[in-house]
């Protein structure tokens, strides 16, 4: 169940970032805000930072963290185009897909990196699962912006 919600919310998104133009993608959520791109560039960085997090994979596209996940939108000029960007979109998605179908229900209870083993003794909550529900809140909260713009 959380992997089909993980693929309605990754769908959802790529449905709203499809709908625009390469242009359209510079348009604000509301006045002074993210742009679209800047949340095509946050959500293709987190969603690639995820694999480490889990012991998986390494990153593929460690340039997206500082214009994307430490910076702010609008402070950083030369961001990757919007084809770049949705080509790495979909790409990162092609990959987790992939690696997610390979774990088995047990493997989702392991611990993610982020966590001491000592520390996962006592919290055994904090494990790939629990990484992979908060990932898909965080979609689905940037979707939610997403649809502002489309209304």
């Amino acid at each position: 169940m959380t992997l089909q919600a993980w693929h309605l919310q990754v769908k959802r998104a790529t449905a709203i970032f499809d709908s625009f133009t390469d242009e359209g993608l510079n348009a604000e959520i509301a006045p002074g805000k993210n742009r679209v791109i800047y949340l095509l560039g946050h959500l293709t960085a987190v969603n690639d930072m995820m694999l480490p997090l889990l012991g998986l994979a390494e990153r593929h596209y460690p340039q997206l963290e500082e214009p994307f996940i430490k910076q702010p939108d609008k402070t950083i000029s030369d961001i990757p185009s919007a084809k770049d960007l949705r080509k790495y979109w979909a790409d990162s998605n092609v990959l987790i897909d992939k690696t997610f179908a390979s774990l088995s229900a047990e493997e989702w209870f392991k611990k993610h990196t982020a966590v001491s083993e000592e520390d996962f003794a006592k919290e055994p909550h904090r494990n790939r699962l629990n990484v992979l529900l908060n990932r898909t809140n965080h979609l689905a909260y940037h979707i939610g912006q997403l649809v502002l713009i489309k209304s």
